[in-house]
């Protein structure tokens, strides 16, 4: 790299980062500097010594920032990895992962392409649901079908490490980020990845390969149950950005009449678009809140149902298991609190909080955490999830479904 082009270069890209940072000097100088006093020495290390009296909100100097820039670019061995727009993400996302909030991320553009294709439905990858639970990487659930289902990851499987032989890939996940995992596990169809999961605390953890192909996940699916299919079955994988003309067709469905009741399967669904949970609310709820929305201050936002709902009269039910999160607990907790149904199952994920996501220059995204959302009555499920109104745990050696089959004997004695 010659001198001009690095001049010009570092220039340029000191002006990007100038603004980012000066947006954010408290998070960012206040995680580096988070702790009042230290003496740090090794042998063939300057000893770094901090003042006490150190105030970085009020001492703000980024020479150190650049200082580190420079001494990267002019003396580091291997000047074919100096890639200085890497260099800008990564300094970006060192930022907002001083945070500490999982669901706060920056998102590259390779990144934020992958979260629209979750949301769209359409992907190639081994068809899990992973979030963080209690900061680690767990599964949601396995996709219905999916090659993760097939090869035996099961909700609650907490992913410790992910292999990618072909790829020379094998990464400790503490400390990843969310979107940093979907990537390393998303690839080719064909292709395989290894999966080191911990199931309880009394076994040893162990791998599973997976391989990879194309996933296309409905939002809904509909089958009709009961003695004499009387009963519609409606399972929501997720709120996506299809789910409400799926959803409109299917209430359609149910409105023509001659059911006798509605099973609303949540479970493992991980969320997506909070209004869609408003959405479903609004065709079963008569009137009041679905959730409410508290921001930092306090203030509380109100999401109503719509009015003008169809199937107000008709018999409910909503399952959910450890695999429900975010919006579906929205869903659930709203017509739990309303009395509009009983919940079945076990507890929910518990995940509490509402992110944002805002686009960001070439492609890039930001997902923010702007608020926190409650149900109707007031409880914030963050860390703790819903309990049921019907504990239903479901044997897997049995090969049935007792969480539906309990939900099916319910509606049938109404």
């Amino acid at each position: 790299m010659n001198e001009a082009k690095t001049n010009s270069s570092f220039k340029k890209a000191r002006n990007i980062l100038l603004f980012i940072f000066s947006l954010s000097v408290v998070f960012g100088t206040g995680y580096f500097m988070g702790y009042q006093g230290f003496l740090f020495s090794f042998d063939k290390f300057p000893v770094v010594t901090v003042n006490r009296s150190y105030l970085p909100e009020k001492e703000l100097n980024f020479s150190l920032f650049w200082d580190v820039w420079d001494r990267l670019e002019k003396n580091y061995y291997d000047q074919s990895k100096i890639k200085e727009g890497e260099m800008v993400y990564g300094a970006i996302r060192g930022m907002v992962s001083s945070l500490g909030d999982p669901y706060t991320v920056f998102l590259t553009p390779a990144e934020n392409h992958i979260v629209q294709e979750d949301l769209n439905g359409n992907f190639e990858g081994v068809g899990i649901q992973i979030d963080f639970k209690d900061n680690i990487l767990t599964v949601v659930s396995p996709l219905p079908g999916s090659p993760a289902e097939i090869a035996g990851v099961k909700s609650g499987d907490k992913i410790l490490k992910i292999t990618d032989k072909a790829k020379r890939v094998e990464k400790i996940t503490d400390g990843m980020s969310l979107q940093e995992a979907v990537t390393l596990i998303r690839g080719k169809g064909g292709s395989v990845v290894t999966l080191t999961l911990a199931r309880d605390a009394q076994s040893a953890p162990f791998d599973i390969d997976v391989t990879r192909k194309a996933i296309d996940v409905p939002s809904i699916k509909t089958e009709y149950v009961g003695d004499d299919g009387e009963i519609v079955h409606v399972a929501i994988h997720k709120f996506g950005g299809e789910t409400k003309l799926e959803w409109a067709k299917v209430v359609s469905e149910i409105a023509a009449g001659g059911k006798k009741g509605v099973i609303l399967d949540l479970r493992g669904n991980p969320g997506g678009y909070l209004l869609g949970a408003v959405d479903i609310a609004s065709e079963f709820i008569r009137n009041g809140n679905v959730v409410l929305e508290e921001w930092a201050d306090g203030k509380r936002d109100e999401y109503s149902v719509y009015g003008n709902g169809k199937l107000y009269n008709i018999a409910l039910l909503v399952l959910v298991d450890e695999g429900s999160a975010s919006a579906s607990e929205i869903l659930a907790g709203a017509i739990q609190d309303h009395a509009r149904g009983k919940i079945v199952g076990v507890k929910t994920f518990g995940k509490g909080t509402i992110q944002e996501p805002q686009e960001l220059v070439n492609g890039a995204g930001l997902h923010l955490t702007i608020s926190k959302w409650l149900t109707p009555n007031g409880t914030w499920v963050n860390g703790a999830g819903l309990e049921p109104d019907i504990l239903v745990e479901d044997n897997e050696e049995t090969g049935e479904d007792e969480q539906l089959d309990k939900a099916v004997e319910v509606l049938s004695e109404n």
